[in-house]
């Protein structure tokens, strides 16, 4: 697999997802600088994104929404397999230009402390996370958010 350092320009193609330890995932949508260098019915250039760094996760979980056009800086590696995305590790993220127009969501999300958690219209399943976008769990319901933010609380020294 080769990795290359570099900075790449795309529309974020659906709302960023909650990842693992901390992580943030998202798939950006990319057209080339020239489009007359291409077919007409090329597909575009999905790139699949990742990020580490809680100040991008935290600003991927509550500032970025589908067709937001950003730079984002990292090292990409190129797919194990031809048809595969590439992957692309976030180190940087600048907002180029937001959607024009909202997306509305049938999700709210809400601050308990240190704590955030998604509200969906479509399921009684709370997922809750620590402020910076660390992974706590998934509520049964609203009720059991309390239990789920104490338990994290115990087991973690009270630290969010």
């Amino acid at each position: 697999m080769t990795t290359k350092h570099c900075t790449v320009d795309g529309w974020v193609d659906v709302p960023p997802a909650p990842g693992p330890r901390g992580t943030a995932t998202f798939d950006l949508v990319v057209r080339p600088d020239d489009p007359d260098t291409v077919a007409k019915d090329a597909p575009d250039t999905i790139v699949s994104c990742t990020s580490e760094t809680a100040r991008i996760t935290h600003e991927l979980l509550t500032g970025i929404q589908p067709s937001d056009l950003v730079r984002v800086t990292g090292a990409l590696v190129q797919p194990p397999s031809p048809g595969e995305p590439a992957r692309l590790t976030v180190d940087a993220l600048e907002v180029l230009d937001t959607a024009l127009v909202p997306i509305l969501r049938d999700m709210v999300m809400d601050r308990y402390g240190d704590y955030c958690v998604v509200f969906n219209a479509d399921s009684d399943a709370v997922p809750v996370f620590t402020a910076l976008g660390k992974w706590v769990g998934l509520a049964d319901n609203p009720d059991a958010i309390a239990t789920l933010i104490d338990i994290h609380e115990r087991v973690n020294g009270g630290d969010a």
